[in-house]
C-alpha cells in the first residue's frame, strides 16, 4: 500500500487529498480538506495541518510516500511562483520540510491531462460519439479564467501528458460580426493582436458582451447592467466583488436577456471553432476532452448544437473531425484526480 498526497493549489483556495494506492489506477480517498490559500504564508503549514488532521480522523500515522501539487501558474523545473499569491514553491524544499520522499509540481492544466486517465463514464457528457483509437493522441481544451490547451501521446503502454500555450494563438474570426469584434477588441485593449483566450474564456464572455452592448445589439437588462458597471469600476483591483461572466451566462441559460443570449451564442461558437482548430492540428482520435470551469456550467447551451457545428466546419477537411470523440468533463475535481495519477507515477 502506498499513500499519495494530491493537491490543487490556487490563489484563492487549496484542496488537499490523501489517497491510498493499491495498484494503478486503483485507489481510494482517505481524507480531503479545503483551505483558504491567503490565510497561510506558504504551502508547508497547510500540508502539515492537513496531515495532522488526517491522522486524527483516521486514528493512525499518516506518512505519504509521494506527492503532486497542481499549481495555478507556470511551473519551471519543479518550481513555481503562484499567480495572484505571494508563494514560491520548490519541490525539493517541500520534500525536505514535509519529509515526503518524492514531490513534483505540475501546472493545473497538465493535471487535467493526467485526469483523463482516471475519469469514469459518469464524469463525462459525450457530445460526439466515436470509437476511440488506442494509439491516437488525446486533446484537452478548457476555458475558465484563461484558455488551457494540451495533449496526451501514447507511450510505452500508457500516455505522456504535454501542456501547450495554444490558448495564446491568434483568434481567428469566421463571420462578419466576429471580424467587427476583433477590431473592437484591438482598439479597446490598444493591442495589435487578439489571442483566442481573449474571446474563449471568462474574460472573453465579458468582452463579447461589451462589444455587443457598445454596438447596441440589444438593450441591457438592469440586473446585468449593474453587475457589468460594478466590474468595470473595479478594473485594476486585485479582488473583484462581482463575477459578470457568471451573471451573463445565467441570464442566457434562463433566456431572460437577449444581449446575454447572443453573447453566449458567440462564445459557444468561438469555443467550438477553437476546439476544432486544436483537433485539426492533433487529429485526436483518442478523444477531445473539454475541461475548464465554464463548459459544464453552460452544458445546456453547448448541447444545442452550435458548438459541434463550429467544431466541424473546417472546409474540405471537415470530414476528418467526424471520427473524433468529443466529451465534456463534468467532474469539478479533475485537478485532484490528475495530481494523484501523476504522484502515483513518480
Amino acid at each position: 500500500m502506498t499513500l499519495l498526497l494530491a493537491g490543487d493549489i490556487g490563489g484563492t483556495k487549496t484542496i488537499l487529498r490523501l489517497v491510498e494506492q493499491t495498484a494503478e489506477p486503483a485507489w481510494h480517498t482517505l481524507y480531503e480538506s479545503l483551505y483558504s490559500s491567503r490565510d497561510f504564508p506558504d504551502l508547508v503549514p497547510i500540508v502539515q495541518g492537513f496531515l495532522t488532521a488526517a491522522e486524527q480522523k483516521l486514528d493512525t500515522a499518516v506518512t505519504p510516500q509521494k506527492g503532486c501539487f497542481a499549481i495555478a501558474g507556470p511551473v519551471v523545473n519543479d518550481t513555481s511562483v503562484l499567480t495572484n499569491l505571494d508563494w514560491f514553491l520548490d519541490a525539493r524544499r517541500l520534500e525536505k520540510e514535509l519529509e515526503i520522499p518524492k514531490i513534483t509540481l505540475i501546472n493545473d492544466f497538465a493535471a487535467v491531462g493526467y485526469s483523463i486517465l482516471g475519469l469514469e463514464p459518469n464524469d463525462l457528457y459525450t457530445l460526439q460519439a466515436a470509437t476511440p483509437e488506442p494509439d491516437a493522441p488525446i486533446a484537452i481544451i478548457g476555458a475558465g479564467t484563461g484558455l488551457g490547451e494540451g495533449f496526451l501521446i501514447p507511450h510505452a503502454g500508457n500516455y505522456k501528458v504535454f501542456p501547450s500555450e495554444g490558448g495564446h494563438a491568434d483568434f481567428a474570426p469566421r463571420t462578419g460580426l466576429e471580424f467587427q469584434m476583433l477590431q473592437y477588441l484591438r482598439e479597446k485593449y490598444d493591442i495589435q493582436r487578439i489571442s483566442a483566450e481573449r474571446v474563449v474564456s471568462g474574460q472573453g464572455i465579458v468582452a463579447i458582451y461589451q462589444f455587443l452592448r457598445d454596438r447596441q445589439f440589444a438593450p441591457e437588462s438592469p440586473e446585468v447592467e449593474q453587475v457589468i458597471r460594478t466590474w468595470e469600476q473595479e478594473t485594476g483591483r486585485r479582488e473583484k466583488t462581482v463575477d459578470p461572466a457568471a451573471v451573463i451566462a445565467q441570464a442566457a441559460l434562463e433566456k431572460r436577456d437577449r444581449l446575454s443570449e447572443q453573447t453566449l451564442q458567440m462564445f459557444v461558437e468561438a469555443y467550438g471553432a477553437e476546439a476544432g482548430n486544436l483537433a485539426l492540428k492533433l487529429l485526436p482520435y483518442g478523444g477531445l476532452y473539454i475541461a475548464g470551469g465554464i463548459a459544464a456550467k453552460i452544458l445546456l447551451l453547448i448541447k444545442e448544437g452550435s458548438f459541434l457545428r463550429a467544431f466541424g466546419q473546417k472546409g474540405r477537411v471537415s470530414s476528418l473531425l467526424d471520427k473524433v470523440p468529443v466529451h465534456v468533463i463534468l467532474n469539478p475535481q479533475v485537478g485532484l484526480i490528475g495530481a494523484a495519477i501523476c504522484a502515483a507515477r513518480l
